[in-house]
């Protein structure tokens, strides 16, 4: 499981023309779900998301998690993340996770994230999505687990 999380004073993503999640500051969680991925990895990467301190305090120091900023969560499905580059022009994607068991486990990262009581806005599973955001910082962080 690869997440790669950026903080962002805004988000949203977009699909078919209509906005279907948008969050204020908070964090963008790209979500890729890679083969042989279980449930205890997703619990894990939840909460590390919910727990990372990655906001600034009142000194300008990186020591709040998105748990004490009250901020959002928008999280986008991003199989593209565990693209292989190492060969060849084209990436392979043989190591992402079937669709029906990546979908599943993207969903209960969500609903780990929401279960925290983190504000939490979902992009469609395997839709053409269009994300916009506003990195701030900017500060992005690759997890991986």
């Amino acid at each position: 499981m690869k997440v790669v999380l950026q903080r962002v004073t805004q988000a949203s993503v977009t699909v078919d023309g209509t906005c279907v999640g948008q969050i204020g500051p908070g964090l963008l969680a790209l979500v890729g779900i890679a083969e042989g991925d279980t449930a205890d990895q997703v619990r894990w990467m939840a909460e590390k998301t919910a727990q990372l301190r990655i906001f600034e305090d009142d000194q300008g120091k990186m020591n709040r998690s998105i748990l004490d900023t009250g901020g959002e969560v928008l999280v986008v499905s991003q199989f593209t993340l565990l693209g292989d580059c190492r060969k060849g022009r084209r990436p392979a994607f043989t190591g992402a996770a079937h669709p029906e068991i990546a979908n599943e486990l993207y969903l209960h990262y969500a609903d780990l994230l929401a279960g925290q009581g983190i504000g939490v806005q979902k992009g469609v599973f395997a839709a053409d999505m269009k994300v916009s955001l506003l990195n701030d910082g900017p500060v992005t962080l690759i997890l991986e687990r």
